[in-house]
């Protein structure tokens, strides 16, 4: 975790550490799997560790050029002080108060209200937010959205979920890959000398390779809906107003219920990373859901308003 004044979660560090140690394993276990099943024959070692190598040479790109990805995915732009004078005062405001470098500011042209925090480090990071939270928002309901967004940067759990994401890319590759095999017999007609049932090779893949992805995805989204609950605790502790966020996020979803298919659509793409999901009439109390239910979220935020009402003796 970044040095800041943000409170510590040793919980999310401890489980950012475990799906790192976990992924890294699968990752490993892909590999070797492939290379059993192609065989030594015909190239098939050095097939599983191309593989492994695209596989981890996607993660690294996408950690890379997390910060423009994320944001031509929510049709973003950056924007000076001048553009911006109020969010850039917001947000250098809560830098000094949480003790952390300033990230670059973003605003996307779009109704759909959310904010999101992206980038490599914090020093390479960026702070987006939508024209729609700007117009629907007041400034202390804005400032708790803004030191959600912060805590994440300052957790550095953007970088862990994007690294973390190796496995399930190469293990999605695969299973399109074998798809084809399928489809057009590329891999059909091959069969690996030592399973004696003759399975087709494309079969053993798509088997591992869904077994992977479907390890890997579980992981994330367990570690994702853990993490939007951290960052509500840091933000929560930082500005001292819980019940503003609480506000926030009740705002944020209940005019997320109202906005179009086609227009939540358009920045689907980066919902995962936003303070609320882009989505509409759908349980998040599942196994698949990336943020936690917006009941968990304010019954921890009422918690911890209820103790920074207490009296101190």
């Amino acid at each position: 975790m970044a040095r800041s004044r943000f409170v510590g979660d040793p919980g999310l560090t401890a489980r950012m550490t475990l799906v790192m140690f976990l992924l890294g394993g699968l990752f490993v276990t892909l590999v070797v799997s492939l290379m059993v099943i192609f065989g030594s024959g015909q190239g098939g070692a050095g097939i599983a560790v191309l593989i492994g190598i695209v596989g981890i040479g996607v993660a690294i790109y996408q950690w890379y050029s997390s910060d423009t990805v994320a944001m031509k995915a929510m049709r973003a732009r950056e924007v000076s002080p001048a553009e911006a004078p109020e969010l850039h005062a917001m947000i250098d405001r809560l830098c000094t108060m949480a003790d952390m470098p300033k990230p670059r500011v973003g605003i996307s042209d779009t109704r759909v209200p959310n904010a999101f925090a992206t980038g490599r480090s914090p020093e390479r990071s960026v702070v987006c937010v939508t024209t729609g939270i700007l117009g629907m928002l007041t400034a202390e309901e804005l400032e708790g959205v803004l030191a959600h967004e912060l805590s994440h940067v300052a957790h550095r759990d953007v970088l862990v979920m994007t690294v973390a994401s190796s496995a399930g890319i190469a293990a999605g590759m695969l299973t399109q890959g074998a798809q084809y095999g399928m489809m057009f017999g590329g891999l059909g007609g091959r069969r690996d000398s030592n399973n004696n049932n003759g399975l087709p090779v494309w079969l053993l893949v798509l088997a591992v390779s869904l077994v992977v992805y479907a390890v890997s995805f579980v992981l994330l989204r367990l570690l994702s809906r853990y993490r939007e609950m951290s960052a509500d605790r840091a933000g929560a502790y930082l500005t001292m107003k819980p019940a503003a966020l609480a506000s926030a996020l009740q705002k944020i979803t209940g005019e997320i219920n109202t906005i179009p298919e086609r227009d939540l659509r358009q920045v689907g793409a980066a919902s995962a990373l936003c303070i609320a999901p882009s989505i509409r009439g759908v349980s998040l109390k599942t196994l698949t859901s990336t943020h936690p239910s917006l009941e968990q979220r304010l019954e921890q935020l009422a918690g911890i308003q209820a103790e920074l009402g207490r009296p101190t003796r």
